[in-house]
């Protein structure tokens, strides 16, 4: 899996702004090769007024006119996705539109990819000489249904921070055929992997793994990470650190030893995991924990909270999992660790806060789910 991404088509926005190493993508990381994509016929869920203009005429606006006419005005994400696959063109199918399996080459099974920065196809969201002005509002929308609508404007802080603005670096790709039995929809960009399916992809939380993060003023943020949206959760897992004891403390805190920050691929019950077994934490520790992980969580939409606590549950719960935390790269040698990771089984949730927020994420019921390596 790649750390070093950057973005082939420098904007006048980067180049205000320095980008880490680790925010930088390969160089051929973005080649998109002519490949199979599929076709569905119509369906959907809009009314017909909001969609008349962007869907192809004859049997296929036909059969969406007579599907939308009784239908409800809002819709899940997946529904949504389906609604936009039917509006796009041949051309536009072959750029965005694959296979379930789709791999290549330079970055292995396309759909499962995860990285801090990159782009999953060639064409922006706000590419107005791609994307009509209808398929844009769909992708919003799809977007605003993956995300909880309480986070709506603070990730397009966000993205406004980082990328220029919501849509300005994002790109998205669809896998399988939506409202077949397996399709994705992936939506990527600086700091920002997040996905839905429609529990097409088996055993996986939130479709698959996902990435967010943050440099909210700077590459290189002040030890209290000003403006910073995801920093109150690492306050949160700090204020844990606290309630430890003198002899917890020394287990949770780790000298050395600091894993790779992508390196997030399940090691099942019997892993080598690092720091303090959850176990040995008293009830109001739990306690606590359990806070942490409903701010982990809330960023994201009611069903795959629910995913992460089901697939949690079938490994053991949060008692099966280590919390870590790490004293390199403290900024501002405060004793509040920027660093910190919370993993068991097929869980893991990788928290680096210096120089900037970057997170990991990758939950499934089991460890057998794979990685896109």
């Amino acid at each position: 899996m790649e750390t070093r991404d950057n973005d082939r088509r420098a904007t006048v926005f980067h180049s205000l702004r320095p980008v880490c190493e680790c925010c930088q993508e390969s160089e051929n990381a973005r080649r998109i090769p002519r490949r199979e994509f599929l076709t569905v016929g119509a369906g959907v869920i809009l009314g017909a007024s909001a969609i008349g203009s962007m869907l192809p005429a004859g049997r296929v606006w036909a059969q969406a006119k007579a599907a939308a006419e009784p239908a409800a005005t809002t819709s899940s994400p997946e529904s949504l996705v389906k609604v936009l696959y039917d509006t796009l063109s041949p051309k536009q199918r072959e750029a965005i539109c694959f296979a379930w399996d789709y791999t290549e080459k330079e970055r292995g099974l396309l759909r499962t990819r995860v990285a801090n920065n990159w782009d999953i196809t060639d064409y922006y969201v706000n590419d107005d000489a791609f994307y009509t002005k209808d398929q844009q509002a769909i992708i919003r929308k799809v977007f605003e249904g993956i995300v909880s609508p309480e986070w709506h404007a603070r990730i397009d802080k966000q993205l406004d921070d980082d990328a220029g603005g919501y849509g300005a670096q994002n790109s998205i790709a669809i896998f399988g055929e939506p409202g077949g039995e397996k399709f994705e929809f992936v939506m990527t960009g600086r700091h920002m992997t997040i996905r839905c399916d429609g529990n097409s992809a088996d055993h996986v939380a939130f479709g698959g793994p996902i990435f967010y993060g943050h440099a909210a003023q700077d590459f290189n943020e002040a030890p209290d990470h000003p403006g910073n949206v995801f920093w109150p959760q690492a306050q949160a897992a700090n204020k844990l650190y606290e309630m430890l004891d003198s002899k917890q403390q020394a287990q949770a805190l780790l000298r050395k030893g600091l894993p790779p920050e992508e390196r997030v691929g399940f090691r099942g019950k019997d892993g080598d995991f690092q720091g303090l077994p959850v176990t040995e934490l008293s009830s109001d520790q739990k306690e606590h924990l359990q806070k942490v992980m409903v701010l982990l969580v809330e960023p994201y939409r009611q069903s795959d909270r629910d995913e992460v606590t089901q697939c949690l549950k079938a490994q053991g719960g949060l008692d099966a999992c280590r919390l870590a935390y790490y004293s390199q790269n403290d900024i501002g040698k405060d004793g509040i660790w920027d660093i910190w990771r919370l993993e068991g089984p097929s869980f893991v949730w990788h928290y680096r806060g210096a120089p900037h927020v970057h997170v990991w994420v990758n939950v499934a019921d089991n460890p057998s789910v794979k990685l896109n390596a």
